[in-house]
């Protein structure tokens, strides 16, 4: 394969240069870094600091960073030679616009040296996905994928899904592109062999079979309906289909049910039948399944108006398991395959990765990229882009597959621009606004109170940008939503102001911090929370639009326009009341497209905020147990449990039920009921 430069960086020798041309090079860089200070953001003063880092560049393999005047990490790139790359980097012609704006905005540089090239090209996905620079391609709406776990850490295994860190004993199977996925693959596994799906502590509970074991979805070793050795059997059938013998297993099955028809155990074999009917249903529903490729991920990538879509197929077992279209920022004047290859070393820095990928487009560091990810994953990792045959029929159905997912990407963010301009109208904006943050508040009482902060722009809600606040004030009244408001924006623009102060603002003063960041906020998150909106929603009318103006006003913040969205008579949708400084209050019109994309917005901030309300009470009713609701002792707590298993059971138990509880009298069950049942706000 010819050698080329790491994507993204100006042309080098193809031989790596000789040293007598790096030693000109250099000479030359000197007298660069000793001319008159430039003019501040030119590229001839990004080329006297990048000059100025060479002196101290490593000579061998590593990674160096980009700095712009205020440490903003620019761009991470890796090289097989820091110092010959630097070189490239301040000569006067032969660059590129993106690259030249890219030096144009460099302050200083950072190194880090590592003892390969394949060590490198990890170490800089890795930077990048942490860091996230503006002038790298950067992989966005990427998460954890699902998997299926098979637990081995009880005596009955469990098949659930499970997202996160691997860190229960047992065998995981995936990654599945979706939870809806991952759900419907299970359902029809219960159905073939019978695994339970219950929590443990569930099962700990059972004193008869529950509803699973009805609807022949489960065995039921909770209450001994199977013995120990059967339904190990079971599991290890299931483990085998999700190995890739889902040939074996249906073989198998067809000859226990042909001889039970012999021996006229007709339930027996009916029983068999159905479990047969229910694999080749798993096999059934998913779609292309490939013949000659076994274990594969297939990535294919479109662009188009700018934008780029990848696609990428789960292939396990020779099954598909699902396929996720993903939407990378890339400068739009990059080569396809350079952005292809950028994606995929960040794709898998978190992923476990097959044995062959398959790619709609060839990348010019193949065999670098495969040597990493073979390190990373401690097997032999394939890439290929094939030509011909039934890997490039899965290829090119990726291919179409991602035409088809950027188009309505496209269609969708134009419909967004026309919201959004339509919404600047509507509320007298300068401009169409490109960051809304929307807040509401939640909790019950006063208790567990939660503030929630939503974001949404030209591409729709951006769920990686939503924040949760803990609501920490001791002082506050229980149920002052008003102080709520107060505190949540106070810790919002405090930190804004403390990492991006920006003109018509003042920063905070010298050595006072930032508040911490809101709970669930971490390092990767850092770059959106110091964006500054555009426009603010408020969950309220006039009394909590006063509120978020005073607190604003307090902090030095007065050009950040403010609406509040006060709910129509009877919390009636589609009667909302709008307040705006300096106008009368004003609805919209009942079919206006602007405000069903307000009542959008709203809703999604009330369902966040009730959500992480929901999760923090549930949190503090595990830490503290039922005793936490009034009346409720270990005695009682000992009989709900043991009458209803659990205690997601209990929630979900009528207050007939709860009454029906031994030793629980008519009081008890309403206090236990209202507290489930209590309605946030």
């Amino acid at each position: 394969m010819t050698a080329r430069p790491t994507r993204d960086a100006p042309d080098l020798d193809a031989d790596d240069a000789d040293i007598a041309e790096l030693e000109q090079d250099e000479t030359l860089i000197a007298d660069l870094a000793e001319e008159a200070e430039p003019a501040p953001g030119s590229v001839a003063m990004g080329r006297a600091a990048i000059a100025r880092a060479l002196k101290h560049a490593p000579s061998g393999p590593g990674v160096y960073r980009m700095l712009g005047p205020d440490g903003t990490v620019l761009y991470v790139g890796k090289a097989k030679s820091i110092k010959r790359r630097i070189v490239a980097y301040t000569r006067p012609t032969g660059l590129t616009a993106r690259i030249m704006r890219m030096v144009a905005a460099t302050a200083e540089m950072e190194f880090v040296s590592t003892g390969t090239e394949t060590e490198a090209l990890l170490l800089e996905a890795n930077l990048i996905k942490q860091l996230r620079p503006r002038f790298n391609v950067l992989l966005r709406d990427d998460k954890s994928f699902p998997y299926i776990l098979i637990t081995k850490d009880h005596v009955s295994p469990q098949i659930t899904k499970h997202r996160g860190a691997r860190n229960r004993p047992g065998d995981y199977y995936g990654p599945f592109a979706s939870v809806w996925a991952v759900n419907r693959t299970i359902n029809a596994l219960q159905k073939a062999f019978l695994v339970r799906s219950c929590s443990d502590s569930f099962y700990e509970a059972r004193t008869r079979p529950c509803l699973l074991f009805q609807i022949k979805r489960c065995a039921g070793p909770c209450t001994g309906e199977v013995n120990h050795t059967d339904y190990a059997e079971y599991v290890r059938e299931a483990r085998d289909f999700l190995s890739g013998r889902s040939k074996a297993v249906k073989e198998q099955l067809a000859r226990e049910m042909e001889a039970a028809s012999q021996e006229l155990e007709f339930e027996r074999a009916a029983a068999l039948r159905d479990r047969l009917a229910a694999l080749s249903a798993v096999q059934g529903t998913q779609g292309i399944n490939p013949r000659s490729v076994e274990e594969a991920d297939v990535f294919a990538i479109h662009q188009e108006g700018g934008a780029t879509c990848v696609q990428v197929f789960f292939f396990r077992t020779g099954q598909n398991w699902g396929n996720h279209a993903l939407y990378p920022r890339a400068d739009r004047t990059l080569e396809i395959g350079e952005v292809l290859e950028s994606f995929l070393a960040q794709f898998y820095e978190d992923k476990p990765c097959p044995r062959l990928i398959l790619l709609s487009h060839d990348i010019a560091e193949r065999e670098l990229l495969e040597e990493a990810l073979s390190t990373r994953a401690g097997h032999r990792v394939e890439i290929a882009a094939p030509k011909r045959g039934e890997k490039r029929e899965l290829v090119e159905h990726a291919l179409q597959n991602a035409r088809e997912a950027l188009g309505r990407k496209l269609a969708e963010s134009a419909s967004q621009a026309r919201l959004l301009e339509e919404l600047a109208r509507a509320f007298a904006l300068n401009g169409p606004p490109k960051r809304i943050e929307v807040y509401d508040n939640s909790h019950i009482m006063g208790s567990n109170a939660v503030g929630g902060m939503i974001v949404a722009g030209p591409e729709g809600f951006a769920k990686s940008q939503y924040r949760k606040f803990n609501i920490r004030s001791t002082e506050l009244t229980p149920g002052d939503d008003y102080g709520m408001m107060r505190e949540v924006l106070t810790r919002r623009f405090s930190r804004l102001l403390k990492e991006n102060p920006r003109a018509g603002t003042s920063p905070l003063p010298e050595g006072e911090a930032a508040p911490p960041p809101p709970t669930g906020e971490g390092e990767e998150a850092s770059a959106a929370s110091s964006a500054w909106p555009d426009l603010l929603l408020i969950d309220g009318g006039p009394g909590q639009l006063k509120a978020a103006q005073e607190t604003l006003a307090g902090l030095g913040v007065t050009d950040v326009p403010m609406v509040g969205v006060a709910k129509g008579p009877d919390r009636d949708a589609g009667r909302e009341t709008f307040y705006v400084e300096g106008r009368e209050p004003f609805r919209l019109e009942p079919r206006d497209p602007v405000l069903y994309f307000v009542q959008r917005l709203r809703d999604e901030a009330h369902r966040f905020a009730i959500g992480s309300h929901r999760a923090r009470r549930k949190k503090d009713l595990t830490q503290a147990g039922l005793q936490e609701i009034p009346g409720i002792g270990p005695t009682r707590k000992r009989a709900l449990l043991h009458h209803f298993g659990t205690l997601k059971a209990i929630e979900r138990a009528s207050l007939a039920d709860l009454e029906g509880v031994p030793g629980v009298n008519a009081a008890t069950a309403r206090a236990v009921y209202d507290f489930f049942h209590a309605k946030a706000t």
